[in-house]
Protein backbone atom coordinates (compact mmCIF):
# COMPACT_ATOMS: atom_id res chain seq x y z
CA UNK A 1 0.00 0.00 0.00
CA UNK A 2 2.60 2.68 0.91
CA UNK A 3 5.73 1.30 -1.22
CA UNK A 4 7.28 3.67 -3.71
CA UNK A 5 10.29 3.55 -5.99
CA UNK A 6 12.91 6.59 -6.29
CA UNK A 7 14.72 5.26 -9.38
CA UNK A 8 16.06 1.86 -8.42
CA UNK A 9 15.11 2.04 -4.85
CA UNK A 10 12.80 0.31 -3.31
CA UNK A 11 10.85 2.24 -0.75
CA UNK A 12 8.58 0.28 1.80
CA UNK A 13 7.57 3.47 2.36
CA UNK A 14 8.15 7.16 1.50
CA UNK A 15 9.10 8.27 4.38
CA UNK A 16 13.19 9.17 4.86
CA UNK A 17 14.66 11.34 7.38
CA UNK A 18 16.77 13.92 6.30
CA UNK A 19 20.54 14.69 6.44
CA UNK A 20 21.71 16.46 9.78
CA UNK A 21 18.83 15.40 11.66
CA UNK A 22 19.12 11.53 12.38
CA UNK A 23 22.69 11.20 12.40
CA UNK A 24 24.07 8.12 11.40
CA UNK A 25 20.89 6.35 12.36
CA UNK A 26 21.80 4.75 15.41
CA UNK A 27 21.22 7.49 17.59
CA UNK A 28 18.04 7.00 17.22
CA UNK A 29 17.06 3.02 17.32
CA UNK A 30 15.83 3.68 21.31
CA UNK A 31 12.69 5.57 19.95
CA UNK A 32 12.10 4.15 16.46
CA UNK A 33 12.25 1.36 14.46
CA UNK A 34 15.06 1.92 11.57
CA UNK A 35 14.05 -0.89 9.62
CA UNK A 36 10.26 0.63 9.15
CA UNK A 37 11.36 3.62 7.34
CA UNK A 38 11.85 3.77 3.67
CA UNK A 39 15.25 4.62 4.16
CA UNK A 40 17.20 7.39 6.63
CA UNK A 41 20.18 9.81 4.86
CA UNK A 42 23.19 9.97 7.34
CA UNK A 43 24.92 13.51 7.96
CA UNK A 44 27.00 15.35 5.43
CA UNK A 45 29.90 13.25 4.76
CA UNK A 46 32.53 14.90 3.22
CA UNK A 47 36.62 14.08 2.31
CA UNK A 48 38.38 14.68 5.78
CA UNK A 49 37.25 15.66 9.31
CA UNK A 50 35.37 18.99 9.50
CA UNK A 51 34.70 20.39 13.01
CA UNK A 52 32.22 22.33 11.30
CA UNK A 53 31.49 26.17 12.54
CA UNK A 54 32.12 27.72 15.86
CA UNK A 55 29.10 27.73 18.75
CA UNK A 56 27.18 28.82 19.58
CA UNK A 57 25.07 27.48 16.02
CA UNK A 58 21.73 26.82 16.48
CA UNK A 59 18.86 29.45 17.55
CA UNK A 60 15.43 28.51 18.13
CA UNK A 61 12.61 31.12 15.53
CA UNK A 62 9.22 31.43 15.10
CA UNK A 63 8.16 27.52 13.85
CA UNK A 64 11.10 27.01 12.61
CA UNK A 65 15.03 26.74 14.09
CA UNK A 66 18.16 28.49 12.64
CA UNK A 67 21.48 26.17 12.28
CA UNK A 68 24.60 26.73 10.86
CA UNK A 69 26.61 23.58 12.72
CA UNK A 70 28.96 23.15 9.24
CA UNK A 71 29.02 19.65 8.16
CA UNK A 72 30.75 18.96 11.43
CA UNK A 73 31.60 14.81 10.60
CA UNK A 74 34.87 12.59 11.30
CA UNK A 75 35.30 12.41 6.88
CA UNK A 76 34.52 9.29 4.56
CA UNK A 77 37.58 7.09 5.38
CA UNK A 78 36.09 7.18 8.86
CA UNK A 79 32.21 6.71 7.77
CA UNK A 80 33.50 3.07 5.78
CA UNK A 81 36.04 2.12 8.40
CA UNK A 82 33.69 2.34 11.68
CA UNK A 83 30.59 3.83 10.84
CA UNK A 84 29.20 1.80 7.80
CA UNK A 85 29.96 -1.61 9.80
CA UNK A 86 27.87 -0.33 12.78
CA UNK A 87 24.51 -0.20 10.43
CA UNK A 88 25.01 -2.37 6.86
CA UNK A 89 23.32 -4.89 8.43
CA UNK A 90 19.59 -2.63 8.42
CA UNK A 91 16.67 -3.46 6.33
CA UNK A 92 16.26 -0.42 4.47
CA UNK A 93 18.14 2.06 2.52
CA UNK A 94 20.78 3.54 3.86
CA UNK A 95 21.52 6.86 1.70
CA UNK A 96 24.94 8.77 2.30
CA UNK A 97 24.56 12.68 1.97
CA UNK A 98 27.90 13.94 0.52
CA UNK A 99 29.10 16.89 -0.05
CA UNK A 100 32.41 19.04 -0.70
CA UNK A 101 34.33 22.22 -0.98
CA UNK A 102 35.55 20.97 -4.45
CA UNK A 103 34.64 18.92 -7.78
CA UNK A 104 37.45 16.94 -6.76
CA UNK A 105 36.67 16.56 -3.29
CA UNK A 106 32.94 15.38 -4.04
CA UNK A 107 34.21 12.74 -6.45
CA UNK A 108 36.47 11.26 -3.92
CA UNK A 109 33.53 11.23 -1.60
CA UNK A 110 31.55 9.34 -3.92
CA UNK A 111 34.03 7.10 -5.29
CA UNK A 112 34.03 5.96 -1.95
CA UNK A 113 30.95 5.54 -1.02
CA UNK A 114 30.30 3.58 -4.41
CA UNK A 115 32.15 0.56 -3.36
CA UNK A 116 29.68 0.02 0.29
CA UNK A 117 27.60 -2.89 -1.01
CA UNK A 118 25.02 -2.03 1.23
CA UNK A 119 24.85 1.41 0.47
CA UNK A 120 22.68 1.91 -2.26
CA UNK A 121 22.23 5.51 -3.09
CA UNK A 122 24.03 8.99 -2.32
CA UNK A 123 22.06 12.41 -2.01
CA UNK A 124 24.88 15.11 -3.02
CA UNK A 125 24.66 18.03 -1.37
CA UNK A 126 25.39 20.97 -3.78
CA UNK A 127 23.01 23.05 -1.32
CA UNK A 128 24.02 23.92 1.99
CA UNK A 129 24.14 27.73 2.91
CA UNK A 130 26.42 27.28 5.99
CA UNK A 131 29.63 26.38 4.38
CA UNK A 132 32.03 29.17 2.82
CA UNK A 133 33.14 27.26 0.07
CA UNK A 134 31.79 24.71 -2.45
CA UNK A 135 27.74 23.63 -1.44
CA UNK A 136 25.85 26.30 -2.17
CA UNK A 137 27.87 28.30 -4.30
CA UNK A 138 27.39 25.01 -6.75
CA UNK A 139 23.63 25.17 -5.93
CA UNK A 140 22.68 28.48 -7.54
CA UNK A 141 24.26 27.99 -10.64
CA UNK A 142 22.83 25.75 -13.43
CA UNK A 143 26.15 25.33 -15.12
CA UNK A 144 28.37 24.79 -12.09
CA UNK A 145 25.41 22.36 -10.49
CA UNK A 146 25.45 20.41 -13.64
CA UNK A 147 29.53 20.07 -13.86
CA UNK A 148 29.46 18.71 -9.94
CA UNK A 149 26.55 16.02 -11.21
CA UNK A 150 28.42 15.02 -14.29
CA UNK A 151 31.65 14.45 -12.52
CA UNK A 152 30.23 12.47 -9.99
CA UNK A 153 28.17 10.77 -12.40
CA UNK A 154 31.59 9.58 -13.78
CA UNK A 155 32.48 7.79 -10.43
CA UNK A 156 29.27 6.83 -8.89
CA UNK A 157 27.13 4.10 -10.62
CA UNK A 158 24.47 3.53 -8.23
CA UNK A 159 21.41 5.76 -7.62
CA UNK A 160 22.21 9.46 -7.89
CA UNK A 161 20.19 12.03 -5.48
CA UNK A 162 21.10 15.74 -6.32
CA UNK A 163 19.61 18.41 -2.68
CA UNK A 164 18.55 21.61 -4.09
CA UNK A 165 18.73 24.68 -2.54
CA UNK A 166 15.60 27.07 -2.53
CA UNK A 167 18.23 29.87 -1.86
CA UNK A 168 18.13 30.74 -5.68
CA UNK A 169 15.72 32.65 -8.56
CA UNK A 170 14.63 29.80 -10.48
CA UNK A 171 14.96 26.40 -8.69
CA UNK A 172 13.47 25.07 -11.76
CA UNK A 173 16.70 25.39 -14.00
CA UNK A 174 18.70 24.01 -11.42
CA UNK A 175 16.62 21.37 -11.45
CA UNK A 176 16.67 20.61 -14.84
CA UNK A 177 20.45 21.38 -14.67
CA UNK A 178 21.06 18.15 -12.63
CA UNK A 179 18.64 16.30 -14.58
CA UNK A 180 20.35 16.73 -17.81
CA UNK A 181 23.93 16.41 -16.14
CA UNK A 182 22.97 12.77 -14.94
CA UNK A 183 20.98 12.82 -11.66
CA UNK A 184 18.42 10.17 -11.04
CA UNK A 185 16.30 12.20 -8.69
CA UNK A 186 16.45 15.44 -7.03
CA UNK A 187 14.84 16.21 -3.29
CA UNK A 188 14.23 20.02 -2.05
CA UNK A 189 14.31 22.01 -0.20
CA UNK A 190 17.25 22.49 1.93
CA UNK A 191 17.09 25.31 4.67
CA UNK A 192 16.80 28.96 3.81
CA UNK A 193 18.96 31.33 4.55
CA UNK A 194 17.98 33.40 7.52
CA UNK A 195 18.98 35.30 10.21
CA UNK A 196 18.41 36.12 13.60
CA UNK A 197 19.36 39.12 16.35
CA UNK A 198 19.32 38.64 20.43
CA UNK A 199 18.15 42.21 21.05
CA UNK A 200 19.02 41.99 25.01
CA UNK A 201 23.14 41.23 23.74
CA UNK A 202 22.48 43.60 20.29
CA UNK A 203 24.57 40.97 18.34
CA UNK A 204 23.24 37.51 16.15
CA UNK A 205 22.26 34.27 17.83
CA UNK A 206 24.79 32.65 15.43
CA UNK A 207 28.35 33.21 15.04
CA UNK A 208 28.05 32.73 11.52
CA UNK A 209 25.63 35.46 11.49
CA UNK A 210 23.14 33.68 9.16
CA UNK A 211 22.38 30.29 8.91
CA UNK A 212 19.50 27.66 7.76
CA UNK A 213 15.97 27.76 8.21
CA UNK A 214 14.55 25.02 8.79
CA UNK A 215 10.83 23.97 10.49
CA UNK A 216 7.25 24.47 9.46
CA UNK A 217 7.72 27.92 8.96
CA UNK A 218 9.39 26.74 5.22
CA UNK A 219 6.42 24.49 4.15
CA UNK A 220 4.45 26.35 2.01
CA UNK A 221 7.47 27.60 -0.01
CA UNK A 222 9.14 24.23 0.15
CA UNK A 223 5.56 22.75 -1.31
CA UNK A 224 5.44 25.19 -3.63
CA UNK A 225 8.74 24.52 -5.01
CA UNK A 226 8.32 21.10 -5.18
CA UNK A 227 5.02 21.55 -7.02
CA UNK A 228 7.02 23.39 -9.43
CA UNK A 229 9.96 20.94 -10.30
CA UNK A 230 7.62 18.07 -10.20
CA UNK A 231 6.13 19.66 -13.51
CA UNK A 232 9.89 20.17 -15.39
CA UNK A 233 11.62 17.09 -14.97
CA UNK A 234 10.51 13.70 -15.65
CA UNK A 235 13.10 12.46 -12.95
CA UNK A 236 11.58 11.34 -9.09
CA UNK A 237 11.14 14.57 -6.80
CA UNK A 238 11.70 13.94 -3.26
CA UNK A 239 10.17 16.55 -0.80
CA UNK A 240 11.32 18.11 2.54
CA UNK A 241 10.68 21.05 5.00
CA UNK A 242 8.62 21.69 7.36
CA UNK A 243 7.02 18.13 7.89
CA UNK A 244 6.05 17.16 11.06
CA UNK A 245 2.70 15.29 10.80
CA UNK A 246 1.30 12.64 7.92
CA UNK A 247 -1.24 15.64 6.27
CA UNK A 248 2.58 17.47 5.72
CA UNK A 249 3.77 14.45 3.88
CA UNK A 250 0.59 13.98 1.90
CA UNK A 251 0.89 17.94 1.28
CA UNK A 252 3.99 17.18 -1.25
CA UNK A 253 2.96 13.60 -2.18
CA UNK A 254 0.06 15.17 -3.70
CA UNK A 255 2.00 17.90 -4.92
CA UNK A 256 4.32 15.25 -7.05
CA UNK A 257 6.96 13.94 -4.68
CA UNK A 258 7.65 10.75 -5.01
CA UNK A 259 9.08 10.39 -1.44
CA UNK A 260 9.38 12.52 1.82
CA UNK A 261 11.86 13.26 4.13
CA UNK A 262 11.55 14.47 7.69
CA UNK A 263 13.77 16.52 9.39
CA UNK A 264 13.69 19.31 11.99
CA UNK A 265 10.50 17.13 13.60
CA UNK A 266 12.87 14.29 14.90
CA UNK A 267 14.16 17.27 17.29
CA UNK A 268 10.99 17.45 18.76
CA UNK A 269 9.47 14.19 18.71
CA UNK A 270 12.37 11.53 17.76
CA UNK A 271 9.57 9.21 16.98
CA UNK A 272 7.63 11.39 14.04
CA UNK A 273 8.66 9.30 11.54
CA UNK A 274 6.51 6.14 13.05
CA UNK A 275 3.88 8.86 13.36
CA UNK A 276 3.46 9.84 9.76
CA UNK A 277 4.24 6.29 8.58
CA UNK A 278 1.09 4.90 10.79
CA UNK A 279 -1.07 8.23 9.50
CA UNK A 280 -0.19 7.55 5.78
CA UNK A 281 -1.26 4.01 6.35
CA UNK A 282 -4.49 5.13 7.97
CA UNK A 283 -4.84 8.26 5.54
CA UNK A 284 -4.92 5.41 2.50
CA UNK A 285 -7.44 3.03 4.29
CA UNK A 286 -9.89 5.54 5.10
CA UNK A 287 -9.93 6.88 1.71
CA UNK A 288 -10.10 3.31 -0.02
CA UNK A 289 -6.78 4.19 -1.57
CA UNK A 290 -4.85 0.54 -2.35
CA UNK A 291 -1.70 2.28 -3.77
CA UNK A 292 -0.26 5.67 -2.04
CA UNK A 293 0.84 6.10 -5.67
CA UNK A 294 -2.70 7.06 -6.52
CA UNK A 295 -2.34 10.33 -5.06
CA UNK A 296 1.14 10.98 -6.32
CA UNK A 297 0.89 14.19 -8.26
CA UNK A 298 -3.02 14.43 -8.35
CA UNK A 299 -2.57 18.31 -7.93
Amino acid sequence: MLAVKIHNLELKNPVLTASGTFGYGEEFADFVNLNRLGGFIVKGTTGTHREGNAYPRMAETPSGMLNAVGLQNGGVDKFCSEVYHRIKHLDTNIIVNVSGSSIEEYCEVAGKIDALEHIPAIELNISCPNVKKGGMGFGTDPQMAAQVVAAVRKVYHKTLIVKLTPNVTSVVDIAKAVEAAGADSVSLINTMLGMAVDVERQRPYLSTITGGLSGPAVKPVAVRMVWQVAHAVTIPVIGLGGIASAADALEFLMVGARAVQVGTANFIDPAVTMKIIDGLDDYCKRHGIKDINEIIGII
